[in-house]
């Protein structure tokens, strides 16, 4: 009887573990002569960022993507950090990495509450006074095998970051409690959600549910990292996505590497300031990129704005289009909207 064959043992290749064995560098005793590995020069030493693996030197604006700030903690540069693998997403995994209800598909499905509003609507007076103007519905790609594109393209770059999707602001032990987010802590007030844009902003919760998104889609440029672009012609003041994350005070934040947290409240008591911080659960609003605002051709790039607003008490901050946006056009706005505190003169 011949004995059971054994089997063989499968062995790792070594640039599987070298990619995550730990490492150790040893420190030069002189730093002087460091020099960028992409253009060659030493100049502006306090802009060369040192690698904690391989100790080579980067300028941070002749790094791609760009990054705009000295990191804090350690730093890896793109040859060891390496290249996260970009996951395809199946249909089916795409309704269950954003838990999509499954619904029917017809047009009247996402009709806006304006349009509802216009079919009720009886003559009346015309009464004249200022217009307010209302947020609009974003709306969907008519083409289904396109939203699915346009999702997973999302998943994806969410996977890449080791995110979890989500379109809620998120309370978590050791954070800030929902209790501290009160809108009446705004320094000179916070403007409160109409009835109206209200219903819009239902409107559109409702229709991301049913996986009829935006019609947004991530792609990854490499001068300026993951970006997002205009699918479809999006109308100005149209409300295009809330911003999401975990909410914590601003005090826990300040030595924070995160470059997309957005502030929520501003409080004049500075330990009651709460910020957004989308680096670990989020939406597509993670991927959209600021402008130069030292810059006229940057101004002239923004498109779209974030805009707090007060609903039932509570703060929320909102990206709105500031003007009729062209298909295939990238979104920008303004990262110093509220503040003027974040480094933007090395943005493209």
């Amino acid at each position: 009887m011949l004995p059971s064959s054994v089997p063989r043992k499968r062995y790792k290749k070594i640039e599987e573990i070298l990619a995550v064995a730990k490492y150790a560098v040893v420190e030069r005793a002189d730093y002087s002569d460091v020099s960028c590995e992409e253009c060659g020069s030493g100049d502006r030493p306090d802009e060369l960022l040192l690698c904690d693996k391989c100790d080579k030197g980067f300028h941070m604006n002749c790094l791609r993507p760009i990054v705009v700030r000295v990191p804090i903690g350690s730093w890896l540069c793109p040859s060891c950090c390496g290249q996260r693998r970009v996951r395809r997403f199946s249909q089916k995994k795409i309704f269950d990495f954003f838990r999509i209800q499954k619904c029917s598909d017809a047009m009247d499905s996402y009709l806006s509450p304006q349009d509802s509003r216009k079919r009720r609507r009886r003559w009346a007076p015309p009464v004249f006074q200022k217009k307010r103007r209302r947020l609009l519905p974003f709306i969907p790609h008519e083409d289904h095998a396109q939203r699915l594109k346009e999702m997973s393209s999302l998943a994806s770059a969410l996977t890449a970051l080791q995110m979890e999707f989500s379109d809620d602001l998120h309370y978590l032990p050791g954070l800030a409690p929902r209790s501290a987010n009160q809108a009446k802590f705004e320094i000179g007030g916070m403007q409160v959600l109409s009835k109206e844009d209200m219903e819009t902003l239902e409107h559109c919760r409702a229709m991301c549910k049913r996986g009829m998104c935006p019609p947004l889609i991530v792609r990854f440029d490499p001068c300026e990292g993951f970006t997002v672009e205009a699918d479809a012609p999006i109308k100005d003041m149209t409300l295009i996505t809330e911003y999401a994350g975990d909410v914590d005070f601003l005090e826990n934040r300040k030595t924070d590497d995160c470059d997309s947290i957005m502030t929520l409240l501003l409080a004049s008591d500075l330990s009651k300031c709460l910020v957004i911080c989308p680096d670990k659960r989020g939406n597509i609003a993670r991927f959209v990129n600021g402008i130069n605002n030292h810059t006229i051709e940057g101004k002239k790039k923004q498109n779209c704005k974030c805009v707090r607003y007060d609903v039932n008490g509570e703060c929320r901050v909102f990206l709105v289009a500031t003007r009729d946006i062209a298909k295939g056009e990238k979104l920008y706005y303004d990262y110093n909207g509220y503040e003027h505190a974040y480094p933007t003169h090395n943005f493209i």
